[in-house]
């Protein structure tokens, strides 16, 4: 997404209330991961031990929130400003018990509003976010539905190692991906 004028915003009830964790405390983030990936078998960071944590969950240009369904946890996003001067949604998602109830684009909002709100005074290029075959299979049509859009798609044969096929929708370069990734913007 290259303008905050793309997003097409999607509300919740005001029973749904999201919250920057202010606090770092890399067992939160570490704990959703897990939570949250673990249907979809997320396996990027389930080997990483407690110090790559630490210093993942400490980086300066992280910023943790969390989703409360009546001040119930009820999902997450990470925002990772890229060096590229755009920011990364690095991780999003719902809990499974909260999947289904009309709140993961309300998330997403939250997190692209989030992401253009200039904090500490610069604009960021673009927004984007990295989706692949081990996310929610309506993860792409809710980032497509908020105004994002594909700008790449890359296939990954059995062995990992990436192949580019033009005219494809974007799919899977991280370890999350089975077979094809898309990034999206």
């Amino acid at each position: 997404m290259k303008s905050p004028d793309q997003l097409r915003v999607k509300r919740a009830d005001a029973r749904f209330q999201i919250r920057e964790e202010r606090e770092r405390d890399w067992h939160f983030n570490r704990d959703l991961y897990f939570r949250v990936g673990e249907q979809w078998e997320w396996l990027d960071k389930r080997p990483w031990t407690d110090e790559q944590w630490k210093q993942y969950a400490s980086a300066p240009e992280l910023r943790t929130f969390a989703g409360y369904y009546d001040d119930t946890l009820a999902g997450y996003y990470e925002l990772r400003r890229d060096t590229d001067g755009g920011v990364e949604i690095a991780y999003f998602g719902l809990l499974p018990e909260f999947i289904g109830h009309g709140l993961g684009g309300a998330l997403l909002t939250s997190a692209i509003e989030e992401a253009w709100s200039r904090r500490g005074g610069i604009a960021p290029k673009r927004v984007w976010v990295h989706t692949c075959n081990r996310d929610h299979p309506q993860a792409l049509a809710n980032y497509q539905a908020r105004g994002m859009v594909v700008y790449k798609v890359e296939q990954t044969n059995t062995s990992g190692q990436r192949t580019v096929r033009p005219r494809m929708p974007v799919l899977g370069s991280r370890a999350r991906s089975r077979n094809r990734s898309d990034n999206i913007s």
